[in-house]
C-alpha cells in the first residue's frame, strides 16, 4: 500500500513534512519545515520518523516553513537525495544560514543571562549550527527544471512545475502504480497568487486522483492587487506628508522584491517625493534579491522587461548593524524594510522599539502573521506590546494589506482545483484549522468532493 503521513503542516500553516511510504519500502519526504509563531517549540521535538530510512527528500520551495528542519534531518543520519530546483537550492541555502546563525546568536545571549541566575543549564542549544547547514548542501542531489521527468524508482516518477509562489517553487506531481494501474499525487506545497506581478500564475496540474493542498487563505478572497497598490501607495503618501516614517516588517523572499517593484514604479511616476529614501535594512533580503535577478528568466512577463526591476535611485541597501542604527537617528521622510515579516525577530524589532509609539509614524503589514508572533498581536490591535522586554506603546497608524499575499486566496485555489480531472480524494495541509473549515465547505459546494482536514502524524491511504 502507498500511504502519506504528515509530521508538519497539519491544522496549522507552518512546518510542512509530508512522508510518502511506497511499496517495497521506498520512502519519500516531500519538504521538512520548520515550525513558526506559536508552535515553535515542536522543532525540538522527535521528527517522528527514522532519517535514515529516507531515500528522497524533494522541496516545494525555499522558505524557512517548507526547509527549516533539513539540517536535523541530516545531523539525525539523512544520506539521501535532496531534489529541488536551482533557485529552490540558492534560497534554502540563504534561509538556512540566516536561521542557524540567528539560533546561535540568540543562545550566546540566553546562555550569559542564564549564567548570572545559575541557570544555564536550562537554556536550550540551536536546534542546528552554521556547520550543520553547510553539511546540508554536500548531500547528493537534484537540480530539476519545470516539467522536466525525475525518476525516483522504476515506477515512480516526480515531476515539478511553477507554483508561482516565490522563485523556484513548486508544486509536485508524483505518478506511481498501484495493483498495475498509473496513480497520481499532487502536493501543491504553497500556490502563488495569480495577480502577483513578480512571478507568472501557478501552472495547470494534469489529472490526478489524490491532491494534498494548501489552505493558507482558504476561507477568503484578498483584495484585488491593483486595489492593494492603490492602498499600499496612498499609506505611504500620507505617513510621508504627515511628517512620519514607513515601517515595512517584510518577508526576505517575494515579498521584499513585489514591494521594491512598486516603490519604483512610483519613482518612475514621481509618485515618491524625491526627498525620501527607501531603506533595505535585511542582508538576507539583499541576498535573496540578487538570487531573484539570477533567475530572471523565471519573472513575470512584465518584470523581464526592466533591465533590473528590483532597484532604483532612492533605494538604499543596509548591510551592517552600525548603518542599521543610524537609520533610527532620522527624523522622517523614511521608508524601512526590514526583516522579519511577522516581527518575531530581526532588525524590524529595533526599529519597532523606536518608531511603534509615534502616531505620525506607520507600520504596514504585507503579509500573513502567524499566531502568537509579535505581528499578529499588533494587526489584532494590541494597545501595547513588549520588545526586547520593554513595554512600548502602539500609536502609529496600522495598515493590514493582504492583495499583496503571495498565496492563491480561496476563490483561486478552487479554479486550481477544478484544473485536475479525475480528482477524487482532497486533503487539506499547511492552514489554521478554522480556516480549512471554511475551505472545506466551499470545496464540497462549488466542486462537489469531500475534503479531508489532516491530522497530525495520521497514515492515509492513497
Amino acid at each position: 500500500m502507498v500511504t502519506v503521513t504528515s509530521y508538519g503542516g497539519a491544522k496549522t500553516v507552518t512546518g510542512s513534512c509530508h512522508l510518502v511510504e511506497f511499496e517495497k519500502g521506498l520512502k519519500v519526504l516531500i519538504d521538512c519545515g520548520m515550525y513558526q509563531g506559536a508552535q515553535e517549540d515542536k522543532n525540538y521535538e522527535p521528527l517522528g520518523f527514522d532519517p535514515r530510512k529516507i531515500d528522497y527528500l524533494l522541496l516545494t520551495h525555499g522558505h524557512l516553513d517548507h526547509v527549516g528542519r533539513i539540517p536535523l534531518l541530516v545531523k539525525q543520519g539523512f544520506k539521501g537525495v535532496i531534489v529541488a530546483t536551482s533557485a529552490t537550492f540558492d534560497l534554502a541555502k540563504i534561509v538556512l544560514l540566516d536561521s542557524a546563525k540567528l539560533m546561535e546568536e540568540e543562545y550566546k545571549t540566553r546562555f550569559k543571562k542564564a549564567q548570572r541566575k545559575g541557570k544555564e543549564r536550562e537554556v536550550k542549544k540551536p536546534l542546528y549550527t552554521v556547520k550543520e547547514v553547510k553539511s546540508v548542501f554536500k548531500q547528493k542531489k537534484i537540480k530539476v527544471k519545470y516539467e522536466k521527468k525525475i525518476e525516483i524508482s522504476k515506477n515512480v516518477i516526480a515531476v515539478f512545475k511553477d507554483a508561482g509562489h516565490i522563485i523556484g517553487s513548486a508544486f509536485i506531481e508524483i505518478v506511481y502504480f498501484k495493483h498495475n494501474a498509473k496513480k497520481r499525487v499532487v502536493f501543491s506545497g504553497d500556490l502563488g497568487n495569480r495577480y502577483n506581478n513578480v512571478l507568472p500564475s501557478p501552472a495547470k496540474p494534469k489529472a490526478a486522483q489524490t491532491l494534498f493542498i494548501e489552505s493558507t487563505y482558504g476561507d477568503r478572497c484578498h483584495k484585488t492587487y491593483q486595489d492593494s497598490v492603490e492602498e499600499f501607495k496612498n499609506a505611504v503618501i500620507e505617513t510621508i506628508s504627515n511628517k512620519g516614517n514607513v515601517l515595512i516588517p517584510s518577508f526576505a523572499i517575494e515579498r521584499t522584491q513585489q514591494i521594491l517593484t512598486i516603490f519604483k514604479e512610483m519613482e518612475i511616476k514621481r509618485e515618491l517625493p524625491s526627498n525620501v529614501k527607501v531603506f533595505l535594512d535585511s542582508p538576507m533580503a539583499i541576498k535573496a534579491t540578487k538570487i531573484y535577478k539570477r533567475y530572471k528568466h523565471l519573472l513575470s512577463n512584465r518584470n523581464k522587461k526592466f533591465g533590473n526591476p528590483f532597484s532604483f535611485s532612492q533605494l538604499r541597501l543596509v548591510t551592517n548593524i552600525e548603518n542599521s542604527k543610524k537609520i533610527n537617528n532620522l527624523k522622517w521622510g523614511n521608508i524601512i524594510i526590514a526583516g522579519s515579516g511577522m516581527c518575531n525577530g530581526g532588525r524590524i524589532l529595533h526599529h519597532l522599539k523606536h518608531r511603534l509609539w509615534n502616531e505620525k509614524n506607520s507600520v504596514i503589514f504585507v503579509g500573513f502573521q502567524a499566531k502568537g508572533t509579535l505581528g499578529r498581536e499588533i494587526v489584532d490591535g494590541a494597545k501595547t506590546v513588549k520588545i526586547f522586554d520593554e513595554d512600548i506603546v502602539v500609536r502609529a497608524k496600522i495598515y493590514t494589506i493582504n492583495g499583496f499575499s503571495a498565496h492563491a486566496d480561496q476563490k483561486e485555489l478552487l479554479e486550481w482545483i477544478e484544473e485536475i480531472d479525475n480528482l477524487k480524494n482532497i486533503f487539506l495541509v499547511h492552514g489554521e484549522e478554522s480556516r480549512q473549515t471554511v475551505f472545506k465547505k466551499a470545496i464540497e459546494k462549488h466542486i462537489g468532493l469531500n475534503a479531508h482536514i489532516v491530522e497530525l502524524n495520521e497514515k492515509i491511504f492513497i
